[in-house]
C-alpha cells in the first residue's frame, strides 16, 4: 500500500476518537473518510425499530467494499453478529471498560418511580429487573448530547468507555457492576475491518491486534450469533480471558425485565466463539429462551 491509509468512520466525536486511536496505534499517515449511517440520519426512532445491530455500520463497511477506504473502525458493540464474507475483523486493538454507567444519579439513589433515559432495550430490561418501579423514556443522540440531557431525566445510561474516551468520566454517578447490568456484546472494544482479500492491510492491522481482547469479542459475538444474530430482544454478554480459558456470562430477557435468563459458560480459548454459542444454547434450550423468543415473535 502506498500513500496514507484511508479510514472509514462515522463523524461523531466518539467515532473520530476511535478512528484516530487506531491511526495512532498504526503510526502511519492517514485520511479519515467520514460516513453518515442510517442510525445517524434517524436520530429519533428507537434503534430496534430501524434495524437494531448494524444501523451504525453498514454504510461504513460499504465504503471499504467500494474501495473508498482501506479500513473501517467501529465500536464492536455496533457490529452485526456475523461478519460478511467479503470483510474481516483484522484487529481488535483494545477493550476498555465494558460496563454501563448512570449519569445523573446512582441506582440506589433514584427515587421510587424515577425516569431513566435510554434507547436500549437491554439496559431497560436489566434496570427494570433490578428496580421494577423505574420508568423509562426514549433517548437517542451522540454521547455528549445524552450526557447533557441527563438533566431532563432522573438519570441516563451511557457506556462507561464512551465517557472515558471523551473525557467525561467525572459525569458518571455510578458505573454499574456486570452483576446488575451485563454489557452489550463487544462493548468497550474497537473493531477494525478490511476487505478479506486485502492481504497487505490485514497484515498491517494484525500488528495492532490485542489477542486477549479479540478472543473475548469473538466469544461475545458467538453468543449473539447463536441467539439469531438479528435478535432484537434484550440480550448481553461479557467474556473474560484467563490464560487458555474463556468465561462468558450471557443473558436474554423479556422486554419488561420480568424474566431474565442468564448463564455463564467456560471453554477453551482456541475456539472462543464456541464458548459463546454454548452459553446461548443453554439459555435457549434449558432455561426457556426459545419459548421467550417465540412469544415475542407471535
Amino acid at each position: 500500500m502506498t500513500g496514507p491509509i484511508r479510514v472509514a468512520t462515522r463523524g461523531s466525536a466518539l467515532a473520530r476518537w476511535q478512528a484516530e486511536r487506531v491511526v495512532a496505534r498504526l503510526g502511519v499517515a492517514a485520511e479519515l473518510v467520514i460516513v453518515t449511517t442510517t442510525g445517524d440520519r434517524d436520530r429519533t426512532s428507537a434503534i430496534h425499530a430501524i434495524g437494531g445491530n448494524g444501523v451504525f455500520v453498514k454504510e461504513v463497511q460499504d465504503a471499504v467494499r467500494r474501495g473508498d477506504a482501506d479500513v473501517a473502525v467501529h465500536s464492536a458493540k455496533d457490529l452485526p453478529a456475523v461478519t460478511p464474507d467479503d470483510l474481516v475483523i483484522a484487529a481488535v486493538p483494545e477493550r476498555a471498560d465494558a460496563r454501563d454507567a448512570l449519569v445523573g444519579a446512582a441506582l440506589a439513589e433514584l427515587p421510587d418511580g424515577a425516569t431513566v433515559g435510554t434507547g436500549s432495550v437491554r439496559r431497560r430490561a436489566q434496570l427494570a429487573a433490578a428496580r421494577p418501579d423505574l420508568r423509562f423514556a426514549e433517548l437517542r443522540g451522540n454521547v455528549p448530547t445524552r450526557v447533557e440531557r441527563a438533566a431532563d431525566f432522573d438519570a441516563v445510561v451511557v457506556a462507561a468507555a464512551a465517557l472515558d474516551r471523551l473525557g467525561l468520566a467525572d459525569r458518571a454517578a455510578e458505573v454499574l457492576p456486570v452483576s446488575v447490568m451485563l454489557p452489550m456484546v463487544g462493548q468497550g472494544a474497537l473493531a477494525v475491518e478490511c476487505r478479506a482479500d486485502d492481504d497487505s492491510t490485514r497484515e498491517r492491522l494484525g500488528a495492532i491486534d490485542d489477542p486477549v481482547a479479540h478472543v473475548a469479542v469473538a466469544a461475545d459475538r458467538g453468543f449473539l450469533a447463536e441467539l439469531g444474530g438479528g435478535c432484537t430482544m434484550p440480550c448481553g454478554a461479557y467474556a473474560t480471558v484467563d490464560g487458555d480459558t474463556v468465561l462468558l456470562d450471557g443473558l436474554l430477557a423479556a422486554i419488561d425485565g420480568t424474566r431474565v435468563l442468564r448463564h455463564a459458560t467456560t471453554g477453551g480459548r482456541a475456539d472462543a466463539a464456541a464458548v459463546g454459542r454454548a452459553a446461548a444454547r443453554v439459555i435457549l434450550d434449558d432455561l426457556g429462551g426459545s419459548a421467550l423468543l417465540t412469544e415475542v415473535a407471535s
